[in-house]
């Protein structure tokens, strides 16, 4: 599995957006310095998709998905392929026993497909709204993270690079 994640706020993106000639789109904007965490992580071989809403990106709430997938997963081992940011590394962190870390390497978000998932979930779900409070975007982000979830082949069709697929014996 290849894990990250991401935040989101209530800043509302604009991103262009198709209309009848002659009409100009309104693209809501806003500001606020409000935001929460989203936890995901994808499997390679089938595209299952995992994730948790959580309001920090901190070793606790890391604890708190490490665990959740392991449970989600009792009968499997897990190498969960992440970056390098210090709540992965953290000495306080317990990692279960059916699940093993494994770090890519510095700076190279580009090698993790999981950034190309919060693209799409950004994209798809969150581009060109304003939420009122963090709980609106929290369930639109929630119902975002559900599509993925109940639709494998999204996430598979995202992550499954040939240089991860040609590594991995799946």
């Amino acid at each position: 599995m290849f894990q990250d994640e991401a935040r989101f706020g209530r800043i509302a993106e604009s991103r262009r957006c198709w209309c009848p000639k002659p009409v100009r789109p309104v693209c809501p904007t806003m500001v606020c310095q409000e935001y929460t965490y989203a936890y995901g992580a994808v499997s390679i071989g089938d595209g299952q998709w995992d994730s948790l809403i959580l309001p920090k990106a901190n070793t606790i709430c890391m604890q708190i998905f490490l665990d959740e997938v392991a449970l989600r997963y009792p009968d499997d081992r897990i190498v969960m392929v992440l970056d390098g940011a210090g709540w992965h590394r953290s000495s306080d962190l317990i990692v279960p026993a059916n699940v093993k870390l494994l770090a890519l390497p510095a700076y190279s978000p580009e090698l993790n497909p999981v950034e190309n998932i919060w693209e799409e979930l950004r994209e798809k779900w969150l581009t060109n709204r304003v939420f009122a409070d963090l709980d609106a975007l929290e369930e639109q982000l929630l119902r975002g993270l559900k599509q993925l979830e109940d639709h494998p082949e999204i996430t598979k069709s995202i992550s499954e690079w040939s240089w991860i697929v040609n590594a991995i014996p799946i």
